[in-house]
């Protein structure tokens, strides 16, 4: 079963509607507080990415339920430019907005599993999920 929620990021108040959903379904999977905060966390920061660079996006939340694995899978995607060299952004400390550049290595370190697909002039897709332990 996949239960689907989402948001459209458009605005810098979209970014805390799409970590509050996450926080929400999250709860509903059964996660306790300290995988709430890091998937948010994630969540916050997939969002800023797609404001920032992009300029609207949208964060998918699914729940994943599979025989006795359960989860959330939160998907990341716009219509923007492209990251042109995916390795050098996974680097870290690598930023280019000046902030502290936690940035997609963070999200992958909080995460169980983490994708990234993107063509440039066309747009990013980003895949992270958390397994219920």
């Amino acid at each position: 079963m996949n239960l689907r929620s989402s948001v459209d990021i458009i605005t810098e108040w979209d970014i805390v509607a799409a970590r509050q959903l996450g926080r929400n379904e999250a709860k509903d999977v059964g996660f306790g507080t300290v995988d709430q905060a890091r998937i948010t966390t994630a969540i916050s920061e997939l969002a800023r990415n797609i404001y920032l660079y992009a300029g609207k996006g949208k964060i998918e939340i699914r729940q994943i339920t599979d025989g006795n694995l359960k989860g959330l899978l939160v998907i990341a995607s716009d219509k923007g430019p492209g990251i042109a060299d995916v390795r050098k952004v996974m680097e870290d400390g690598y930023t280019t907005s000046g902030g502290l550049g936690a940035g997609l290595p963070g999200v992958k370190r909080l995460m169980d599993d983490f994708k990234i697909e993107t063509v440039l002039g066309e747009g990013t897709t980003i895949s992270a999920s958390k397994l219920l332990r």
